[in-house]
């Protein structure tokens, strides 16, 4: 992937508050040299811009960590001010739909060319496509990056709809590192156990196929969603 560092137009500009300023030292500022725009979108007005960002300081870190930052800038033109607000997700798409969420156009804010694999098949640009444009109906629960052979992520969601027949998913995307294509496929289950239990088993390497999932289902990707009572955390592969 080829190194293509933010500009964040912040030029003459100071955080609205201290509050700010530490937390964008935090959350971007510490790891900015280690940050590439993927996409990127900024209003005619300079009043906002949109960000899709790999992190290469978390394939350093803590095994399974998303890699990817979705930033919203939002500046204050008069007073040379800014806030911001930020999400790390593992899937390009969840990481689209937070953006499009907040207001940043869906065409946008798609990979620039070069910047990550190609979908394989038409039912993962289906599966994207609705990633992006549906971003209420689901919460985030964990997810899971795999960052070498084989090159794979987990994400699983939950139902916000106490009601749904199929509360939880998992989205499943595996990377062909050969072809630069990887395909995306999801799976319900009715209770978290049983959404658990396949998510373990596929991470100790039993190759168990995905239950079919409703064609009706949405997705979200709002990391701010509550969190649920217990969090998987997904075994290491040998050599992790």
């Amino acid at each position: 992937m080829p190194t293509h560092p933010p500009d964040f137009r912040l030029g003459g500009y100071h955080a609205v508050n201290d509050v700010v300023d530490e937390q964008f030292w935090q959350h971007i500022g510490i790891n900015e040299d280690q940050l590439t725009v993927l996409a990127e979108h900024h209003t005619s007005d300079s009043g906002h811009s949109f960000y899709l960002l790999h992190n290469g300081a978390v394939t350093w870190g803590i095994p399974g960590e998303p890699q990817l930052v979705a930033l919203h800038l939002q500046r204050d033109t008069g007073a040379r001010t800014f806030r911001f607000a930020q999400a790390a997700f593992a899937l390009p798409a969840m990481a689209q739909s937070w953006l499009i969420a907040r207001g940043c156009p869906e065409e946008q804010i798609l990979l620039a060319d070069g910047m990550g694999s190609e979908p394989a098949d038409p039912a993962t640009r289906a599966l994207e496509k609705r990633l992006r444009r549906d971003g209420d109906h689901f919460a985030l629960l964990t997810s899971y990056t795999h960052d070498t052979e084989p090159m794979e992520i987990t994400v699983l969601l939950r139902a916000l709809d106490e009601k749904a027949p199929v509360p939880f998913r998992i989205l499943l995307e595996e990377v062909d590192t050969t072809a630069w294509t990887h395909t995306l496929r999801e799976g319900g289950f009715t209770t978290f156990e049983a959404a658990t239990q396949w998510w373990e088993a596929h991470w100790s390497g039993e190759a168990i196929p995905l239950p079919p999932a409703s064609p009706t289902a949405r997705h979200a990707t709002a990391a701010s969603l509550p969190a649920p009572p217990a969090r998987p955390a997904p075994p290491r592969r040998p050599g992790r």
